[in-house]
């Protein structure tokens, strides 16, 4: 009787930490979160342009900040499957006449569409 419940045990703790090392096998799905920020439409971002247009081109920002009302926040974080996740972080800065006056983007967004645009590619065929 011992035998069988010291197997038991045996049998279950094996079978629970096998699981976590087949980590790679579960498949996850790719996860973007927050504003969807495109490198051609930060590109289409000028000095100059007042909250509307800006909110044409990018759509509602993710945070508005009640202490600086004068700052626009995007965020975007994307996590593919088992890689660690990227985030990008765009800040506009409006000045008192509500116009652009400064464009800030922590991570730029190139390298990764150039590969997502390469892996569509075949879709579209």
């Amino acid at each position: 009787m011992k035998m069988k419940s010291l197997v038991a045990v045996l049998l279950l703790s094996l079978g629970i930490s096998a699981c976590s090392t087949l980590e790679k096998v579960v498949y996850r799905i790719d996860v973007p979160q927050g504003n969807y920020l495109e490198q051609d439409k930060i590109d289409l971002l000028q000095v100059g342009m007042n909250k509307e247009q800006v909110n044409y081109v990018l759509g509602t920002p993710l945070l508005n900040d009640m202490f600086e009302k004068d700052r626009w926040d995007y965020v975007f974080i994307k996590r593919e499957g088992h890689n660690d996740p990227i985030q990008h972080l765009l800040q506009i800065y409006f000045d008192s006449k509500g116009l652009v006056s400064e464009i800030k983007l922590d991570n730029p967004i190139v390298a990764e569409q150039k590969q997502e645009k390469t892996d569509k590619k075949w879709y579209m065929l």
